[in-house]
């Protein structure tokens, strides 16, 4: 049986540049990064390259970069260490209802043991904040906004510009979690207002283990970890140098390609939401019909259950999700379709398809094809256990 891969957003093959380059510094690079001996410099010269590369993609400066494990510790950097930054001035965090669980779940923890007031901004039901939403939830304790920029489950994209916008003129520091979408949009920090944002390379064609966090020179970040002063006493602990020349790799062939590709991927997700919705009876798309990712199609499929289509769909071939990877074994209804409110015996029924590079006009049609089935299937077994 040939497979074909539709779960994108989880997480993105590596590029065999990428893997090549990071073999080549397993192979031949063993330096420590903070030695001055000559094995070590080469290893620094790798990650300075890297930082480049990074910067370079999104408009900053290479010493506005941070490298990190992922977009998680990206997300929990960015959120502990700009409010530990501003103890004692201001304590408020504004975030949104539809954040991944990195940014609400510590959102959370800080409510609960570092006496951070959380404030949780609802969507609209196709998956947008109101800018003035934001606005209203910013008061002068304020100290940080969070708004990711691309939702992962269903693809939303949020008005960051205008948000940004409202914060920098309250004196509100701003992150986004930019994971899903740098690499796949266009994202550059000379044109958008954002103080810190959170890369992730295993989304684009990178290495999993390694991300990295903008700081926007002159934001406040204390550092959430001690130890050996890497990365400017921002997140100390060796770097992961393989790790970290693939991250730079992967940001320059995702900005090389973003063009044409994201054009393309636009138009087989646009194939797929309106075959879905021509073929599949009671199937609703979840987030905004245009203002979304191009590689993301997302459902509420009522009638199912969302971890019954995706294991039914993987014994035909397909690899799709019910949601976010990383809590897609819940038996729970996602907290992002819940918060556009579809109410919760349909909300079981997501199903999210991400199509990328390697993914056809082939696939697609096949995909198409063979989800009808599968839900009748999954109806008529649900039906019967009735």
């Amino acid at each position: 049986m040939t497979r074909v891969y539709l779960d994108h957003a989880a997480t993105t093959p590596v590029d065999p540049e990428v893997a090549e380059a990071m073999a080549r510094v397993y192979r031949d690079v063993p330096g420590n990064p903070s030695s001055i001996y000559a094995e070590g410099q080469a290893a620094r010269a790798l990650v300075d390259t890297a930082r480049e590369q990074v910067a370079a993609a999104i408009g900053a400066s290479p010493s506005e970069i941070v490298f990190t494990s992922g977009g998680t510790e990206a997300d929990n950097l960015a959120l502990r260490g700009a409010l530990k930054a501003r103890r004692g001035e201001r304590d408020g965090l504004v975030t949104t209802s539809i954040e991944h669980h990195a940014v609400l779940d510590t959102a959370r923890d800080l409510a609960e043991h570092a006496h951070v007031r959380f404030t949780v901004v609802d969507v609209a039901p196709d998956g947008r904040v109101p800018p003035s939403a934001i606005a209203a939830a910013i008061d002068d304790r304020t100290s940080l906004v969070s708004v990711m920029h691309a939702n992962n489950e269903i693809g939303t994209l949020q008005p960051l510009a205008e948000i940004g916008a409202i914060c920098r003129d309250r004196g509100v520091t701003f992150h986004s979690d930019a994971v899903q979408s740098v690499g796949a949009l266009e994202f550059d920090v000379r044109r958008i207002p954002v103080d810190l944002v959170s890369l992730n390379a295993h989304k684009f064609y990178g290495p999993k283990g390694v991300g990295a966090l903008y700081v926007r020179k002159g934001t406040r970040v204390a550092t959430m970890q001690t130890g050996g002063g890497q990365e400017k006493g921002r997140r100390t602990g060796t770097e992961n140098v393989a790790g970290i020349v693939g991250l730079g790799v992967a940001m320059r062939i995702a900005t090389e390609r973003r063009g044409r590709e994201s054009a393309r991927q636009a138009a087989l997700r646009d194939r797929i939401i309106d075959g879905v919705l021509a073929r599949v009876p009671d199937a609703i798309l979840t987030g905004h019909r245009t203002e979304r990712l191009p590689n993301n199609a997302s459902f509420v499929i009522r009638g199912t259950d969302g971890a019954s289509v995706v294991m039914a769909l993987d014994l035909e071939g397909f690899a799709v999700s019910s949601g976010s990877a990383c809590t897609s074994g819940d038996t729970e209804p996602s907290h992002v379709i819940l918060a556009l409110g579809i109410d919760r015996e349909a909300a079981k029924g997501s199903l999210r398809v991400t199509v990328g590079r390697g993914t056809t006009d082939a696939d697609v049609d096949a995909f198409i094809a063979t989800l009808p089935k599968v839900v009748d299937h999954v109806r008529g077994t649900a039906a019967v256990s009735a």
